[in-house]
């Protein structure tokens, strides 16, 4: 079985044979390159960001496994998590959120067969601004976010 990408990833990110100097050089490197994506990403907020990890990386001047711990980075703080574990090259990452407080995910509808069964569960994702769309492809059986809190403001019903 060959190693995934986040394996590798870490392999390099938190290799326990580096001396600290290297690895203080190693994250200082990757901070700069997350910061610089950050300010890309925010130069051109109405552009959808969505792509596979290799076109993301190749659009961001990044090699692969950079891309990965810039997505592994920010995983966590996704409502619907990018498969991480399992995310290939050719995987596709979507961040999107619409104004209706719709998300993008994967389609298999997790999130919403989940929602189902919680009754008066507060829902609630926080984004960046960014990641806002005015309408994105949404089904019937879709289940709306109640909030949207992003760096700017935040968006929802009343309770």
């Amino acid at each position: 079985m060959s190693r995934t990408l986040l394996d590798q990833w870490k392999e390099i990110a938190y290799d326990e044979k580096a001396d600290r100097g290297q690895l203080q050089r190693f994250w200082g490197t990757y901070f700069q390159i997350e910061k610089e994506i950050y300010e890309q990403l925010l130069a051109n907020p109405e552009e959808e960001v969505k792509g596979t990890v290799k076109e993301l990386a190749e659009r961001y001047g990044q090699e692969v496994l950079t891309m990965v711990g810039f997505l592994d980075g920010i995983n966590e703080s996704l409502k619907e998590e990018n498969p991480i574990e399992t995310m290939e090259e050719n995987t596709v990452v979507s961040l999107a959120f619409d104004k209706e407080r719709n998300r993008i995910g994967y389609g298999k509808g997790y999130y919403d067969r989940y929602l189902e069964k919680k009754e008066g569960l507060l829902t609630a994702a926080l984004a960046f601004s960014f990641q806002m769309r005015e309408k994105i492809p949404a089904e019937e059986k879709d289940v709306a976010l109640q909030y949207v809190v992003t760096d700017e403001w935040i968006m929802g019903e009343k309770i």
